[in-house]
């Protein structure tokens, strides 16, 4: 099983997109199929950075893409649900019993509710997921009819993430226009998911850091 394959696999496709229409109604930022390859391929990134296996970075990536499929069922404990559709789909496959363990703990250990990084798969999925702050990510075309997420995701004009393997840390540039979003409101959204990245990189051996508009947050 490849991340190829996943990416064109039917079910899967049809959960992200059932999932990101649910979110929709809620009000929720993107969680389209263009959220889940934008997450695949950062994981994939910082894993390559810290000289994982090529193996490793293919799981990631289908970790990755997957990782959102349980919003289908709710919002609430997407991640375990997301989990436990993930291991049905994987087991109609040649994915070895070990690689879709790896892959089912990733995806129940991405919420910051419930989980934590407990590997450097689930670490990396992490990562890519909560640094994911864009304003292309806002659906909703009306500024008017803003929620908080909206509202934050929107005043984020530019977002990078580098690693740096020398000094092992982990950084996430963002330019905020603060005339949209200050930083307490962002803070007030993000500041669990930006703790839990912390956390996963600790358990890649780096440390996390966050800089906006040039100056060091975190």
């Amino acid at each position: 099983m490849t991340y190829q394959e996943i990416k064109n696999h039917e079910e899967v496709n049809a959960l992200i997109e059932k999932g990101n229409a649910n979110l929709a109604v809620l009000g929720f930022t993107d969680h389209s199929k263009a959220h889940t390859a934008f997450v695949a391929e950062r994981a994939a990134y910082i894993l390559e950075q810290f000289g994982y296996s090529e193996h490793e970075i293919e799981l990631v990536k289908i970790a990755g893409y997957m990782h959102d499929i349980g919003n289908a069922v709710n919002r609430t404990r997407h991640a375990e649900y997301g989990a436990i559709l993930a291991n049905d789909i994987l087991k109609t496959t040649d994915m070895a019993l070990e690689d879709r363990m790896t892959v089912m703990a990733a995806i129940g250990n991405h919420d910051e509710s419930t989980g934590g990084a407990k590997d450097a798969i689930s670490a990396a999925l992490i990562i890519a997921d909560k640094t994911d702050v864009r304003r292309s990510r806002v659906s909703e075309p009306d500024q008017t009819k803003f929620d908080i997420h909206d509202q934050v995701n929107y005043a984020v004009t530019k977002s990078e993430l580098t690693v740096d393997i020398e000094k092992k840390t982990i950084t996430l540039n963002l330019e905020v226009d603060e005339n949209i979003c200050t930083m307490y409101e962002y803070f007030d959204i993000f500041l669990e998911r930006m703790m839990m990245s912390r956390g996963a990189a600790e358990m890649l051996g780096a440390m996390f850091k966050l800089r906006v508009n040039g100056g060091k947050v975190l």
